[in-house]
């Protein structure tokens, strides 16, 4: 056993040197290693050159698509090719004199061997494609009992802002999907969703830039697609995670998976009760011709606490060696309540006191999710022609309901019902040895009704924000593209065709609202390998942004009795023309990946601050209306670059830092009435603007004494203005102890999550204009405190580090975009 462990250890630490050394002059042998049960590509799999008279010992590693290239001199070898949990295959010694090709490698499985590993190759938290960046949540301890919202937060380029609205490149505008996918685990609200789907059900995040023809167009910035975790390993094993934290934090989370040679059946299941104590103080300074005329402070409590329960199973058969079928199921049902007290104070331009009041909110949310798919592929040959089928249906159902205790007492209920569809075929044609043509289709289907009732003794009837609205979308998209590798210079050329059909049906005012558009998306992509450790992408795609159901919902919810949002039903699609230039360099222990990248968009949607004059508590009151708008047009400009350094076992850097710079046009005109008079006066509100803002992130491994694995991130987002507000800087800082145990089988985590408890939202706005405000509001917000929790996970019939091997099952990462 010893003997094997230290076998493998040198193995693998010269493999790794000689991966990360640049190359020898010589020969070159070539193949790929792919399993021999589903002939699906084996990704780090170890091929070993011994040379038998030197008895010198070289080698390399797989790519994600089995491949590999291992550069030598001329001599006579003995070649093996090993993978854990697979039989190694040992070639007949043999003298090689040019460059040699070993072709298709099948490996079968040997599972008596797994419990006799116990050294396997690690991989780094970050991997740099020239495509897109691999983020692998398994060995990031900072994450450890926490939300998919915490993982996104800890991705290169994304940000998740403390109301958990997730941003890429500076851009809320990112399509998030799951395992390729639309999928209902995103949930009706998005953010919140997030925050239920536990972070140890996630095996990866692909950061997509630059998507191709294959991906939706939705999304300007690019993509977001979370890969949940399902195990591949042989025979039965899984995994047992237990959290506990302060503030309040108990997870539990069990992942199982069964495999033999016809099926495989793997499970996530998980249970939570979290609290998550907040604030939030808003000062509003009412101006009149530039003058104080009075001021509205409102200082928030928030007790927000949530149950919450969610189930992954899923089923693989396999057909035959080249085909399978998988079906899955998810559910998840989630109970939340938040307590809010908000005191609130008005004073007018003398400082003195005109009313105090103590505004409770009382709310519950339940959230419940249902979701069935299929997959069926079929491998045609080894070659990677095939064709991959998908079916999913899937049922979100929110219910918020809130008691409100104040002068006023209000009672408002929020009932929403999604019904969603979705139908994707994808088709896979090898073209000789180095091209590959593509085509697909996917039809989307949603069905959503939303019923928003507001019951108060004393609201304007004219302001009743009370409306029950159907809202339709309807998507089929074509798509093909074709893509080759010349020598060092690769291309992939796509287009994407869309037709939307959206209906809006508001019932309490009947009426109805169609919009249909056809729209075409050309994506263009190239690499050029300059060695085989620096690299060249250039991409470009044209995107959309379509408004969701509560952006189109013309009706109003409240925020405060002086705060209010509403949709706006005129709304239409953003359109984004992106580009994007990569390089990608990897010299000694460094990996550098930077892109320079530049987006225009036209129609840009954006949320606007208007005021209005009402009636509040009795007194005539400015009131802040926000809704979005369709802009003339947006120039996103800025850089970006991450670092890996691995200086040694032990200490290992990485870093990434964004810059970018953002120009807006357009103005936006409304009415506001005179209450007295009737007399009615139009605002223009001008929105040009131009401005920049950068975000970056440390972070370092450090393994201490008694092998304590030590993890250290530190993230911090610049200021940001635009033409109605001025949001400051954010530093936060994470910190973790991570223990083996237990012959290693169990890992003991100790993370502290914003260290020093700086992770606040402060914002000053500006109504309706920088340039002439009526009036300043200046907002704290802090959603979460400082946590401190501690993990605890047991493996059983697994090891630590284990890799696990691809699903044959369709995903949108795999195929295609690598020309």
């Amino acid at each position: 056993m010893k003997k094997t462990t230290l076998l493998l250890l040198c193995l693998f630490t010269s493999t790794f040197l000689l991966a990360q050394s640049p190359p020898l002059k010589g020969i070159t042998i070539t193949g790929k290693v792919v399993d021999a049960n589903s002939n699906q590509p084996l990704e780090y799999a170890t091929v070993v050159l011994k040379n038998t008279k030197t008895q010198k010992i070289t080698g390399g590693i797989t790519d994600d698509k089995g491949l590999f290239k291992v550069q030598t001199s001329k001599g006579t070898y003995q070649i093996s090719v090993e993978f854990i949990s697979f039989k190694t295959i040992n070639f007949p010694v043999q003298e090689i004199l040019a460059n040699k090709k070993l072709g298709i490698i099948k490996l079968k499985e040997d599972a008596s061997s797994l419990d006799e590993v116990v050294v396997i190759a690690e991989k780094s938290t970050v991997d740099i494609r020239l495509d897109k960046k691999i983020y692998n949540v398994g060995k990031d301890m900072t994450v450890k009992g926490g939300t998919a919202s915490d993982v996104l937060d800890n991705v290169p380029s994304v940000d998740v802002d403390p109301e958990g609205v997730v941003s890429l490149r500076g851009s809320e505008n990112v399509r998030i999907l799951i395992d390729g996918k639309p999928s209902a685990l995103v949930g009706l609200s998005g953010a919140d969703a997030l925050k239920q789907l536990p972070s140890d059900a996630i095996e990866r995040v692909e950061v997509i830039t630059s998507p191709s023809a294959r991906y939706d167009s939705e999304g300007t910035a690019g993509i977001l697609n979370i890969i949940l975790r399902k195990g591949k390993a042989s025979g039965f094993n899984g995994s047992v995670n237990v959290t506990v934290g302060d503030p309040k934090n108990y997870q539990t989370a069990v992942n199982l998976n069964l495999r033999t040679e016809k099926i495989n059946v793997f499970t996530n299941l998980g249970y939570s009760d979290n609290g998550s104590p907040g604030v939030y103080d808003s000062d509003v300074t009412y101006l009149s011709n530039g003058a104080i005329d009075s001021v509205r402070i409102e200082n928030r409590d928030n007790d927000r606490s949530r149950k919450g329960f969610n189930a992954n199973f899923g089923l693989e058969y396999y057909l035959n060696k080249k085909s399978s079928i998988t079906g899955t199921i998810f559910v998840r049902d989630s109970d939340g309540k938040n307590i809010s007290y908000n005191n609130i104070s008005s004073f007018d331009n003398a400082n003195t006191n005109l009313y105090n009041s103590t505004r409770i909110q009382d709310e519950g949310e339940t959230d419940e999710t249902l979701q069935f798919s299929l997959n069926y592929v079929n491998n045609f040959n080894e070659n990677g022609h095939k064709l991959t089928l998908d079916w999913q249906h899937s049922a979100s159902k929110e219910n918020e309901s809130a008691i409100i205790t104040d002068i006023n007492p209000e009672t408002n209920a929020t009932n929403e019902l999604s019904i969603d569809n979705l139908v994707q075929a994808d088709y896979v044609l090898p073209i000789g040895k180095n091209a590959q043509f593509e085509a697909g289709y996917r039809g989307s289907f949603q069905d959503l009704t939303s019923d928003y009732l507001v019951i108060a003794p004393n609201l304007d009837p004219a302001y009743n924000p009370s409306n029950n609205l159907e809202f339709t979308q309807n998507v089929n998209a074509f798509y093909t593209q074709f893509g080759s590798k010349i020598n060092k210079f690769s291309y992939l050329l796509g287009i994407r065709t869309e037709i939307t059909n959206i209906d809006i049906k508001l019932l309490n005012t009947n009426e109805n609202y169609n919009k249909k558009y056809t729209d075409f998306f050309p994506t263009v992509n190239f690499g050029y390998e300059l060695t085989e450790n620096q690299s060249f992408t250039l991409g470009y795609s044209k995107r959309l942004r379509r408004p969701h159901s509560r952006y189109l919902n013309p009706f109003e919810s409240r925020e405060s009795e002086v705060i209010f949002s509403k949709g706006n039903v005129n709304l239409d699609p953003t359109y984004t023309n992106s580009f994007d230039l990569g390089y990608l360099n990897k010299f000694g222990k460094v990996t550098l990946n930077s892109s320079i990248y530049y987006q225009h968009s036209t129609n840009n949607i954006a949320r606007v601050n208007s005021q209005e004059t009402r009636f509040v508590n009795g007194k005539e009151t400015n009131v802040l209306v926000r809704q979005p708008i369709n802009l003339a047009s947006e120039e996103r400009a800025g850089f970006e670059f991450t670092a890996n350094y691995n200086a040694s076992k032990k200490v290992r850097f990485s870093g990434s830092f964004n810059f970018y710079q953002f120009e807006t046009e357009g103005e936006y005109t409304y009415n506001v009435t005179d209450l007295n008079t009737n007399a009615v006066t139009p605002v223009t509100q001008n929105f040009d603007t131009k401005n920049n803002s950068w975000f970056t992130r440390f972070d370092a491994k450090i393994t201490l004494p008694w092998d304590i694995q030590s993890q250290t991130r530190i993230f911090y987002r610049g200021p940001k203005d635009d033409a109605q507000s001025d949001v400051k800087g954010i530093l936060s800082a994470n910190l973790a102890f991570s223990k083996d145990i237990l012959k290693d089988k169990a890992t003991l985590v100790l993370n502290v999550s914003d260290l020093f408890n700086t992770r606040k939202y402060q914002v000053t706005g500006y109504a309706p204009s920088r340039e002439n405000p009526t009036n300043i509001t200046d907002q704290t917000f802090q959603r979460r405190m400082r946590q401190v929790s501690l993990n605890f996970t047991y493996r059983f019939n697994q090891n630590k580090n284990q890799k696990e091997r691809k699903s044959g099952g369709n995903r949108e990462d795999e195929g295609g975009d690598e020309f």
